[in-house]
């Protein structure tokens, strides 16, 4: 089944000074229809976090261009790119005075399927027409407690600590990868990527509202704007990408009085 790949990146530097996050979209050089989508959010204090975040993108890309992308290759790929930048910001950290740290979510699309990692708090969701399939969990000290009964969802969202994070690239520990795929895809499938900066004001069914109902670049620009304004001034640097497939429309051979005569 051909699709059409919608795709959109979107920043805002919120009400720092300092633009830390990064994102990206790549076409893959050699297979048609397949693509790489990566999100970072960096931290660690003047031009640490933007350099961590900076080595994700750059490693997660070198990745997805080198390495292997069968169904039996491509969780490695994945991590390659998560572990390669976590070495690479580790080593940035010896050689100056900064503490870098970043989160790191990436997400390969191909024909007939779709593959993503991430570590940290920054987010992906997966939607159809609307629908949430599954969302990514955040490695952090309240989503442990959420997994073992002791807060809801809810309450999460609200706590103190939602962003203690328990892993990340640049800690001391190896990051904590968690994967997930679907396959196959699906007309309407929709996938987001996007930091605590701009997941933290909207719930999930919120978002699947507005990626179904508006073309991908309104809809970056909705939540981008949207999140400004519940922000109240005190709003984190916010980024997203995202993908969705449409199906194409199958052109129909013309009736037999509409066709031209052969001569």
């Amino acid at each position: 089944m051909p699709f059409n790949i919608e795709t959109c990146t979107a920043q805002h530097i919120g009400d720092r000074s300092e633009q830390q996050d990064r994102v990206g979209l790549f076409a893959h050089p050699t297979h048609k229809g397949t693509l790489l989508a990566v999100l970072a959010d960096g931290m660690g204090g003047h031009t640490g976090g933007a350099m961590a975040a900076e080595q994700v993108v750059h490693s997660a890309k070198t990745n997805f261009q080198s390495g292997g992308l069968a169904a039996g290759d491509i969780q490695a790929t994945l991590a390659a790119g998560i572990n390669d930048a976590h070495d690479g910001i580790k080593l940035s950290a010896m050689s100056s005075e900064q503490d870098p740290h970043s989160t790191a979510c990436a997400l390969i699309l191909q024909p007939g399927r779709a593959d993503w990692a991430h570590c940290g708090d920054s987010r992906i969701y997966h939607y159809r027409n609307g629908e949430k399939i599954s969302r990514s969990y955040d490695h952090s000290h309240v989503m442990n407690l959420v997994k073992m009964g002791y807060l809801t969802e809810e309450q999460a969202e609200t706590h103190p600590q939602k962003n203690l994070l328990i892993s990340c690239l640049g800690d001391n520990d190896p990051p904590k990868i968690d994967f997930g795929q679907t396959a196959p895809l699906q007309d309407g499938d929709c996938f987001l990527l996007c930091s605590d900066g701009l997941w933290a004001y909207f719930s999930d069914e919120e978002l699947g509202k507005i990626l179904k109902e508006f073309p991908v670049r309104q809809a970056a620009e909705i939540l981008i704007n949207t999140a400004r304004d519940r922000a109240k001034g005190r709003g984190d640097n916010c980024s997203l990408a995202l993908v969705r497939l449409k199906q194409l429309e199958e052109e129909k051979a013309p009736p037999p009085w509409k066709r031209s005569p052969v001569k």
